[in-house]
């Protein structure tokens, strides 16, 4: 089964202003995936955690894992990704000759569905929400203050 990137960036994207900022956002939709009672608990975000990698070991035991391919063209999102997946204990890796952007995993079908690609979607909406503001802020203050798409002309315009 291949995934690709840009299933997830459907839908609009979150704004944020500051690294604490995404960093709260990271926290609450982790403790949301990971099932804790409140966002704002960490221990309860720790104890979550456990709880999400006892489900993945308990789905191993009863289904098998299923190789799957995810095509992950962003560098920013697949290293999220793979760091998603190493969290959880599972070992992304991709075969020789495949492209960088390839990434392979073993899981529980039901395990990739109702956890790791659902908490990933979440989690890259608000890592590219807070990468473009970033450099459009960059952009604004250091290079120039208009940071708007380039015009739209109705014709191509006459050779000079």
């Amino acid at each position: 089964m291949a995934w690709s990137l840009e299933e997830s960036l459907r839908g609009a994207a979150h704004e944020m202003t500051t690294q604490t900022e995404l960093r709260d956002k990271l926290r609450k939709i982790e403790a949301l995936f990971a099932g804790a009672g409140t966002a704002g608990e960490r221990d309860a975000a720790e104890a979550a955690l456990g709880r999400v990698k006892a489900k993945l070991a308990e789905l191993e035991s009863k289904e098998a894992p299923i190789e799957v391919q995810f095509s992950i063209a962003d560098p920013w999102s697949r290293h999220l990704f793979m760091a998603l997946c190493r969290r959880y204990g599972l070992k992304p890796y991709r075969y020789h000759r495949q492209r960088r952007s390839t990434v392979m995993v073993r899981a529980p079908r039901r395990f990739l569905d109702q956890v790791l690609i659902s908490e990933f979607k979440d989690l890259e909406r608000a890592l590219h929400a807070y990468l473009s503001e970033v450099t459009h802020k960059i952009i604004r203050e250091e290079v120039f203050a208009d940071t708007s798409d380039a015009q739209e002309v109705p014709e191509a315009l006459p050779a000079a």
